[in-house]
């Protein structure tokens, strides 16, 4: 078969129907109201995660915009004048290239293009794209529309003097200035704080007070995500296992970037696979999703870079550390997590999907994992190659005694950092062959492993596999018998859940008085009929 025939999943620019799986881009979007307020001469707001498919939404409107014939559209990606950051003088006339050359591309008129660098550059830059904007009105035989892309890539004055030209344009519209324009970008106006050189602090929203709407692009919807990865099977023949697609959800819950990485894993760059007659199957797929973790690609390395923010610490610190029943971050930090795609508030707060809960603990731990020294397989993989998951435990109780003021110390998220550490050491021990799902989150005081083993190596993941749950509880004052009592009944009901034959409690106590060797203990418990081994550390 000529591969390069193939349509394929995209991970990287805007969609192209042609070379790419697709879900049409307008029916990601309410393009009825869109349309509306377009012709109520509305300035808007449009903000999604970064690739979710904001540019594809775009380029789609701006062509269903211009073949209707109505507006004469453009769509500017002005990400270019990032790198001027408050400097107005190089951001702006940047920022005027990138529309005029739009406008040129888009609309078949160089002629604009060429009024800009005869003309328009010789102008303040602080009255430049009014002028534009103004001159590219006057000569267009359609009311203008422009979509501006990236906006809050721009920082400081650069993006204070944008959104104070459109706005002082904004009186003049239709005759004198574009109908509608609308500004895209990963958060809502409303979240810029804009440090301006004089040392002024201002918000997005008192700078562009004509925003009249503020649209959110959501995610695929799990017939959506199903709909993406069929569209293999009907180009190509080849069949996945239904099983696969409640996993694919539960990892995604419809995160568009994520669907297509998984779906280009699985189907590319796991070699066999690429025989379109093999069925693709859900060991498959586990495995695609822990090479997609492991590849620590730009989406989930820019995912985890977010996280040294102060805005995104205060909420997502919490939440790793599941010890409260509310997140006390200002609701404004909430709404900013939430808008990059890190969260989900509805029906409660929790991190937006399984692959992100798996990556976060791993990315933050990563460094620790590779300073832990390990020594050979052979010490905690028994004679029929189970973990010896008692003797794993123990070994760590040494080593959190020993190092656990030391390392916890040097995690940023320190309030999660017993749970943080814990997980580095098995993640050391796991990567040999076997996975850690992980469950945590707001008010369920305590952090859920699950552990994936596989018994035979030669079959990997695809053979018997061992199931282990270690479910972990913080002491913090609490009646050591009532924690565990309540501990017993939460990893029974979770060894259900996860069909695990092994079941074992931590209660790691936070207590700097109490004496280690009071701390450091083993008992064997049991409850509904599940031996659960219980560790003190």
């Amino acid at each position: 078969m000529a591969f390069c025939m193939e349509r394929f999943f995209n991970t990287a620019g805007p969609m192209i129907e042609a070379d790419h799986y697709c879900i049409d881009p307008l029916s990601r979007v309410d393009w009825e109201d869109i349309q509306k307020l377009i012709r109520d001469k509305r300035y808007f707001v449009m903000h999604a995660p970064r690739q979710t498919g904001k540019t594809s939404t775009l380029l789609a409107m701006m062509h269903a915009l211009n073949n209707e014939g109505r507006y004469a559209c453009a769509y500017a990606n002005i990400e270019i004048a990032q790198a001027a950051r408050s400097d107005v003088s190089q951001g702006i006339p940047a920022v005027c290239s990138a529309v005029s050359r739009s406008v040129a591309l888009y609309l078949k008129r160089p002629d604009l293009k060429q009024w800009f660098l005869n003309e328009c550059i010789k102008l303040p830059p602080q009255d430049q794209l009014f002028q534009l904007l103004n001159h590219w009105v006057a000569t267009s035989e359609k009311p203008t529309v422009l979509f501006i892309d990236e906006i809050d890539a721009l920082v400081g004055d650069t993006l204070v003097s944008v959104l104070r030209q459109i706005r002082a344009g904004y009186a003049q519209r239709p005759e004198e200035f574009p109908q509608s324009i609308v500004l895209c970008g990963v958060r809502d106006v409303r979240d810029y704080r804009i440090h301006q050189s004089g040392g002024e602090i201002i918000t997005g929203g008192s700078a562009f007070n004509i925003k009249t709407e503020s649209l959110r692009m959501g995610n695929f919807s799990p017939e959506e995500s199903k709909a993406l990865w069929l569209q293999h099977t009907r180009d190509t023949g080849q069949v996945f296992d239904d099983a696969i697609f409640p996993e694919l959800w539960e990892d995604t819950y419809g995160q568009p970037w994520l669907i297509n990485a998984l779906g280009y894993e699985i189907t590319w760059k796991l070699r066999r696979n690429r025989d379109r007659s093999r069925k693709i199957t859900l060991q498959d797929y586990n495995e695609a999703r822990e090479e997609l973790i492991q590849s620590r690609a730009t989406h989930l390395d820019q995912l985890v870079d977010k996280l040294q923010e102060p805005r995104v610490f205060s909420v997502i610190s919490e939440l790793l550390a599941s010890e409260e029943d509310i997140v006390h971050a200002p609701p404004a930090d909430v709404q900013y997590v939430s808008d990059l795609g890190l969260i989900r508030t509805r029906p409660s707060i929790v991190i937006s999907n399984r692959i992100y809960r798996e990556v976060i603990p791993r990315e933050l731990t990563w460094s620790t994992q590779v300073m832990i020294g390990t020594q050979e397989t052979e010490w905690y993989v028994t004679e029929t190659r189970a973990l010896d998951i008692p003797k794993l435990l123990s070994a760590f109780q040494q080593f959190f005694r020993t190092h656990a003021d030391t390392w916890i110390e040097g995690f940023s998220y320190k309030e999660a950092g017993p749970q943080l550490l814990l997980q580095a050491f098995l993640q050391r021990i796991v990567n040999g062959g076997g996975y850690i799902n992980r469950e945590y989150g707001l008010g369920r005081k305590r952090t859920d492993l699950f552990i994936e083993w596989p018994l035979d190596e030669a079959q990997g993941m695809h053979g018997p596999l061992q199931r282990i749950v270690i479910e972990i509880k913080l002491r913090r004052g609490a009646a050591l018998e009532t924690l565990i009592a309540k501990g017993l009944e939460q990893t029974a009901d979770y060894a259900r859940r996860a069909g695990a034959a092994e079941a074992h409690l931590i209660i790691i106590d936070r207590d700097p008085v109490r004496p280690w060797d009071e701390k450091i203990w083993r008992r064997d418990e049991s409850h509904a009929s599940l031996a659960i081994t219980v560790w003190g550390a």
